[in-house]
Formats: structure tokens, sequence, C-alpha cells
């Protein structure tokens, strides 16, 4: 079972398919933020860790179901001379439900005074909140499996790489989540990644593939320039 430590190559795989893992779950993370941020402040740290404990649980399960897993490529019907398998609809209801949830929180984020009546009449129930971060880890650790399946033979560099990963993104989701939240511009560029992450998987789903590097560009590029904005804005309320 531990054969694999004294393999060099073995080592390699592991920080490579731990970098992917982290890469991939960047989107995940921003979904929990957002999501937990309509938590009252004194659940939101439990929402996190547990919210990103289920996706660990989630990809390890799928892991230790492989035989499965390679199932849901297989067609199960055909719509207009496009072949439908379990992956495609995961991936389609995923998709559809991300695009859904982040128009709907944007449409929160513009309308605040909105939101302030309704959080009058009733909080974001925890366990909805849970609900919600479980459908989308689905989706997600489905994808990262996949990857990693794809990468590496050995279960065991397998299950270790998405620990690891898990565990560096449970130490970022806080100040992740807090600096989103701090920043009301930020949290809309946010949740637009979302929705293209979204329609990325709608189109994955269809079998129109658009690469993950160009979606993680646009993201880091946006990002960067967003920042600047930011710190441009701080200068500007800062001179007297």
């Amino acid at each position: 079972m531990f054969e694999w430590l004294s393999s060099p190559e073995a080592w390699i795989a592991l920080l490579t398919l731990t970098s992917l893992e982290i890469v991939l779950g960047i989107d995940n993370i921003i979904f929990i933020s957002i999501l937990v941020g309509r938590l009252p402040e004194h659940q939101r740290q439990a929402g996190r860790l547990i919210g990103l404990g289920l996706a660990m649980g989630m990809r390890i399960l799928l892991l230790l179901s492989l035989s499965w897993l390679m199932k849901l490529t297989e067609p199960l019907f055909t719509v207009w001379a496009q072949e439908i398998s379990g992956r495609d609809l995961i991936l389609l209801i995923g998709g559809l439900f991300l695009v859904a949830k982040s128009t709907h929180e944007i449409h929160h984020a513009m309308n605040p005074e909105e939101e302030s009546k309704e959080n009058g009449v009733k909080k974001a129930n925890f366990f909805s909140i849970l609900a919600q971060i479980a459908i989308l880890d689905i989706v997600f650790s489905l994808d990262s499996v996949i990857t990693a399946v794809g990468m590496v033979d050995q279960i065991e560099v397998m299950v270790a790489a998405i620990i690891i990963a898990v565990l560096v993104m449970m130490i970022a989701a806080k100040p992740i989540g807090d600096f989103v939240e701090s920043h009301p511009t930020l949290k809309v560029l946010a949740l637009s990644f979302l929705i293209l992450v979204g329609v990325a998987l709608i189109g994955e789903s269809l079998d129109f593939h658009i690469p993950k590097g160009y979606i993680y560009f646009a993201m880091g590029f946006s990002v960067v320039v967003e920042m600047i904005n930011i710190k441009m804005r701080k200068r500007l309320i800062s001179k007297p």
C-alpha cells in the first residue's frame, strides 16, 4: 500500500496532482465563500470547513468508486444526434444550477436594500447552505476526480493529493472569503467567474470543450485589473 512512498515518480505525480487539485478547487472556494457569506458571522468558518470537508469526502468516495465513475462516460440516451452520458447530465445540471445561483447572488448584491428586507424576515439556514454546497461539490468533485484518474495510476497518490489540496484550501478559505466579502465589486467579479464556470460546464456536457487555461487566464487577468482599481480607489479616498 505504501510502496509508492519510495518512488520518485510517485512524489512528482503527487506534487503535480496536488497543484492541479488546488487550481481546480479555486472556483469551489469562491462559491463556498459567497454562500457562507449569507450566514451569521459566528457560523461562517464552520460552514467553510464543513463545506470543504464535504468536497474532500465526495472526491474520495468517487475515487473509491472508480468502476462506477467510468460507467458515467457511457451514453445513456441520444438527443438530436448528441449522446448524453451520466457525466454529461451531472455537468449540465450543475452548470445550470451554478449559473442560476450566481445570477441570483448578483441580483442580491445589486439590490442590498431588498436583501436587508429579506433578512429581516428570515436568516439563511445553515443546513440549506450546506445542501447547496454539497450539490455543487458533486460537480466540482467529478471534474477533479476525472483529472486525477487521467494523470495518476496509484489510488493512494490520488487520495493523498486530494487530502493535501483540501487542507490547503481550508487554510486559504477564510482570508479569501473575508477579502471577497469586504470588497463588493470583487464579490460581483467572483460571481461573474462562477457564471463563466457554469457556462463552461454546460458546454462540456454538450461536448463543447472550453480549455480551462483560457478560463483561468481570464479570471487572473480580471483579478489583477480589479486589484489595481481597489488600490486606486483607496488612494482617492485617502487624499484630502
